[in-house]
């Protein structure tokens, strides 16, 4: 199969599964639309500050599970049978239709979230490596310092420098018929490198409102087990 349909297949496949807006269908069951309320973003951060840590947990899943589902199926179709040796380049490109989708969703007039939980899916669905990278960069900056927005940028940044470190020392790759193990080639480990510093520049993009605070000292904190000042009571 032509490589390149295989590329568009996989940010397909993503797409499909980012097109589930968690938090949108949370709200919407609980008689809001999320989009509506605190921020206007249609993710786990405003879910969360909205309704409550049960209500931000569930979304953060709910997102995270789309996109480690997608990652997962193109890693076992395409990854596996059709081109291993691009198989943690294909995954990447799952996970970009994912986080495509739930940034800008054409049926919420492309107004979703910012792709953060979506992004762990793919992590978590990578590399064992990328687990480790995921933890330590979001949870160890937002417990430290409250701030979501850190946290996620910092997430990206782990997520890249990770990559580029298991691609350059032989990580990725696959195990031929004979159980040798062959690295993938450069040229498509630079491709990977690519699009996941393509992924950064748009959390950048997507949170340079929240930059801008970080650096005026004025970004909210948000908490786990506090409650928050903008959460509304719409429990039945």
């Amino acid at each position: 199969m032509n490589s390149i349909l295989v590329r568009f297949l996989c940010v397909i496949i993503g797409y499909a599964f980012g097109l589930i807006q968690t938090a949108y269908i949370y709200g919407k069951m609980h008689g809001i639309d999320i989009r509506q309320h605190g921020s206007g973003n249609a993710g786990t951060t405003n879910t969360l500050r909205t309704l409550g840590t049960k209500a931000g947990i569930i979304v953060f899943f709910g997102d995270q599970f789309k996109a480690l589902f997608a990652v997962k199926i193109v890693e076992f179709t395409f990854g596996t049978f059709v081109c291993p040796e691009l198989k943690y380049l294909l995954m990447i490109y799952a996970g970009i239709g994912v986080v495509l989708a739930h940034d800008f969703p054409p049926y919420m007039g492309f107004r979703g979230g910012k792709g953060i939980a979506a992004t762990s899916g793919l992590m978590l669905g990578y590399h064992w490596v990328m687990i480790i990278t995921g933890l330590v960069t979001f949870f160890g900056t937002f417990l430290l310092t409250h701030f979501v927005s850190l946290g996620s940028i910092m997430l990206y940044i782990g997520f890249v420098v990770a990559l580029v470190l298991m691609g350059q020392n032989g990580w990725l790759g696959y195990a031929d018929g004979a159980g040798t193990w062959i690295p993938m080639e450069q040229n498509a480990l630079i491709e990977a490198y690519i699009l996941a510093g393509l992924m950064l520049l748009l959390t950048l993009v997507l949170h340079r409102a929240n930059i801008g605070r970080l650096f005026k000292g004025c970004e909210r904190k948000t908490y786990l087990f506090k409650k928050n000042k903008e959460q509304i009571n719409v429990e039945k």
